[in-house]
C-alpha cells in the first residue's frame, strides 16, 4: 500500500479518516480475536465523465448467493494472496478485467466480521490512477459494471432506507437503473461520511425491497439461519449488513 501522496483532493479526507475506529454502531461488527476466514472489497475510486466515481458490479441471477445483488469487486482470499489488497484487486481483475498497474491503494478500512458465514471483510481504498476499460468478464458472475458517480450517490433523491419483512430497516441507494442496499449501503453510506461527501436526505423515506430482490438474496441463506430479531436500534438506524446478505464475495 501507497502512502496516498498522489491521491487528488478530493479523495485525501477518505484516506485520513480510514484509520479511524468503528464507530459504536458498527462496533458489533468487529472481527472475534481469532478465526474468520479473510477476504476482501475493492473501493476503487476514479475521476470518470461525470466527476468522481465508485466502481460497483451487479452480481448475476443465477449466483448460489448474493445473487442479483450491487456489490463492490471483491472475494475471499487465496492462500497466494499476500494481503487485503492482493485479494482485492486479484478479484477484481478477475470479475471487470481491471488491470492492477493502473491502480493505487491508499487505505484499507477496519475489516468487518458477517456472521453467519464468518467472513473477515477487508475494504480496500484504491485511486484508479491510469483509468482502462472495464467491462463483465463472465456472465455466470457478474451481469454488469457500473462506475457511480458520488454526485448521484449523495444526491437526497437517490438515498432511501430499505425495509425488510424481519424489521430490519438499512440504508439503500436508488442510482443507475440499481437498488444498492445492505452490506454495501451500509459501507457506501459509512465511507461517504468519511469522505465528507454526505449531504443531509430524509432517513423517513423508506421502501420496502421489491420482492424479487428479496428472492435472490435469501437464495444465500444457510439452511436453518433465521436474522435475529431486531433492537430499536436496528429499526431506527442503518446497518452496514444486510439481513438476507451474509456473503459480500459472492
Amino acid at each position: 500500500m501507497t502512502n496516498g501522496g498522489g491521491v487528488p483532493a478530493w479523495l485525501r479526507p477518505l484516506v485520513d479518516a480510514a484509520g479511524a475506529p468503528l464507530p459504536e454502531d458498527m462496533a458489533r461488527f468487529a472481527p472475534p480475536p481469532r478465526g474468520g476466514r479473510e477476504s476482501a472489497v475493492l473501493l476503487l475510486f476514479g475521476e470518470g465523465p461525470d466527476g468522481p466515481d465508485v466502481l460497483l458490479i451487479e452480481r448475476a441471477d443465477t449466483l448460489r448467493s448474493h445473487a442479483g445483488q450491487p456489490a463492490f469487486p471483491g472475494g475471499a482470499a487465496d492462500p497466494t494472496d499476500r494481503g487485503p489488497a492482493d485479494t482485492a484487486l486479484r478479484e477484481a481483475e478477475e470479475e471487470v478485467g481491471l488491470d492492477p498497474a493502473g491502480v493505487e491503494v491508499v487505505a484499507l478500512l477496519p475489516p468487518l466480521y458477517l456472521e453467519p458465514t464468518g467472513f473477515v471483510v477487508t475494504p480496500v481504498v484504491g485511486w484508479w490512477r491510469d483509468r482502462t476499460p472495464v467491462g463483465v468478464v463472465d456472465t455466470s458472475e457478474v451481469a454488469r459494471v457500473e462506475p457511480v458517480p458520488i454526485a448521484e450517490l449523495v444526491d437526497p433523491a437517490n438515498r432511501c432506507r430499505i425495509s425488510h419483512p424481519s424489521g430490519h430497516v438499512g440504508a439503500a441507494f436508488t442510482v443507475r437503473g440499481m437498488v444498492v442496499w445492505g452490506f454495501t449501503a451500509g459501507l457506501l453510506d459509512r465511507v461517504l461520511e468519511l469522505g465528507g461527501w454526505a449531504v443531509p436526505w430524509d432517513p423517513n423515506m423508506i421502501r420496502e425491497l421489491p420482492r424479487r430482490k428479496l428472492d435472490l438474496a435469501s437464495r444465500g441463506v444457510p439452511a436453518g439461519w433465521r436474522m435475529p430479531p431486531p433492537s430499536d436500534h436496528d429499526r431506527d438506524e442503518d446497518d452496514p449488513v444486510g439481513p438476507y446478505e451474509p456473503d459480500p464475495t459472492g
